[in-house]
């Protein structure tokens, strides 16, 4: 069963050829392990204190940076709320397509429900279009409409660690209307699709460069 991932979607709308070379060809191009460290320890460290462990013997391994984005976290609004899961895998299926994705934290308040989604680097351009943004939305208000019938409030929340800002996106019947729309119509081009063109805009910074042709 083929499910669709948000990086999967942003790839085939920035570049079909990248979008072949990654994920038919399976082709991976090594990145730099430092370029992802310092999100990865904070995600990491946040999974283990939502779901109660003792992470007193991990501090020590942080950098000041790492601490003072670790503290900017923890003393979140958001973060501080009723834990219900973290690192959380989630699907739905839209029409005819499964789609899904790994969340950093499902919180709630209530009969509110929170997906926080934690940034130390740059926060999406248009949050409230960003495919990450569409398919969590869609696949927890799937999960919740089962257990919860329609009493419920849903959001996504952008923390943007690097500039100590909260990006909320609230959850309706139009976005939940155009989400599906939006989601439901790359799908179909990428199951339908021929032949895979390469968007000469992008070959310029592009990891797959030298292996596209």
């Amino acid at each position: 069963m083929q499910i669709f991932s948000p990086n999967m979607l942003k790839t085939f709308d920035e570049c079909q050829k990248k979008y072949e070379l990654r994920y038919i060809q399976k082709l991976n191009v090594p990145q730099p392990a430092n370029v992802f460290e310092k999100g990865k320890k904070i995600h990491a460290l946040a999974h283990y204190y939502l779901r109660g462990d003792n992470i007193e013997k991990f501090l020590p391994t942080l950098t000041e940076e790492e601490n003072n984005i670790w503290q900017k976290l923890l003393n979140n609004e958001y973060f501080q709320k009723q834990y219900v899961n973290s690192e959380y895998n989630l699907t739905a299926r839209i029409s005819d397509f499964w789609i899904g994705g790994r969340l950093d934290a499902f919180m709630k308040s209530g009969s509110n429900y929170y997906i926080l989604d934690y940034k130390t680097g740059a926060v999406p351009k248009s949050p409230e279009e960003d495919y990450q943004t569409m398919i969590y939305l869609t696949c927890a208000d799937e999960i919740l409409s089962k257990g919860w019938g329609t009493n419920f409030k849903l959001e996504f929340i952008y923390i943007d660690l690097k500039n100590n800002l909260n990006h909320i996106i609230k959850y309706d019947e139009t976005k939940k209307q155009t989400y599906s729309e939006k989601i439901t119509q790359t799908c179909s081009k990428i199951t339908t699709a021929k032949t895979f063109e390469k968007n000469l805009n992008c070959c310029k910074f592009c990891e797959y460069n030298k292996l596209c042709f």
